[in-house]
């Protein structure tokens, strides 16, 4: 099996072109979970398929590194967005089919391996405020806190306090604690990802989540906002609109994506 290697800001990923011919699918959960382990396999934080569909330029479908089919991987979604644009199916804008429904890309290419990527995300409608912490769906499920010394905390075990309580134990939650730059015109973030089981270097979703939680922490005017986020990988940005009704529409996640390298593994 042919597969690219790619990564957004640290956010690794093995890539499959399934238009002709179909080499994974959910059921094998064993061997994806098997190529993502960084010991015996490629290593990845997870796999995604580039598959065709009649309504889209194409159709992403992505499992997490334990092999499971999971729910929408942000930084994933901008780097097959600019995995279709190397192999041609699309040029610098594609709409493609995820698992949360449709997302437009904006793709901005600045060498033969890198590119800028923007990746519209769904809009977010309900934001709970709990203890301290926010939890909200970016297209995955996420859990927002704000700490001090962000750097001097341990983001696994603290992750799998919150991932593995009993409100969570079953569906899983991701995990992100943030701290806001001393300017305060941006924030950094680490995040603990749920069929990841560890810190990751990024989350596109949970940057997204910790932005629009930024923004609420902060009693921020409504209107138009883009907030920089730093994580261990990389950086990225959130803009969005906040609306009065207390939604988030209009979101776009915007940030490196880059190919690593390319090879051959024998299923």
């Amino acid at each position: 099996m042919k597969f690219w290697k790619y990564q957004g800001a640290g956010n690794d990923f093995v890539m499959v072109d399934q238009r002709t011919e179909s080499w994974l699918n959910k059921s094998n959960q064993l061997k994806i979970e098997k190529i993502c382990n960084r010991r015996f396999g490629i290593g990845a934080d997870g796999l995604i398929l580039l598959e065709n569909h009649s309504d889209f330029d194409f159709e992403m479908v992505y499992f997490n590194a334990d092999g499971r089919e999971s729910s929408m991987c942000g930084n994933g979604g901008r780097c097959i967005a600019a995995f279709a644009n190397h192999l041609g199916i699309v040029g610098d804008t594609c709409l493609f089919l995820a698992i949360d429904g449709p997302h437009e890309a904006k793709i901005r290419t600045s060498s033969t391996d890198a590119s800028w990527v923007e990746l519209k995300m769904t809009d977010v409608n309900q934001i709970e405020q709990t203890e301290g912490a926010f939890v909200l769906n970016t297209g995955s499920p996420h859990y927002v806190r704000f700490v001090d010394h962000l750097a001097q905390c341990d983001m696994v075990r603290e992750g799998q306090a919150v991932r593995y309580s009993k409100r969570w134990e079953k569906e899983g939650i991701n995990v992100n604690l943030a701290g806001l730059n001393k300017d305060n015109k941006g924030i950094d973030i680490r995040t603990y990802e749920r069929g990841v089981e560890d810190e990751t270097l990024a989350c596109g979703t949970g940057v997204t989540a910790a932005a629009i939680s930024a923004f609420i922490l902060q009693n921020l005017p409504f209107g138009e906002f883009e907030i920089p986020v730093h994580a261990k990988g990389g950086d990225l940005s959130v803009r969005f609109t906040a609306n009065p009704d207390g939604s988030f529409t209009n979101i776009w996640l915007c940030g490196p994506a880059e190919r690593v390298f390319e090879g051959t593994i024998h299923l």
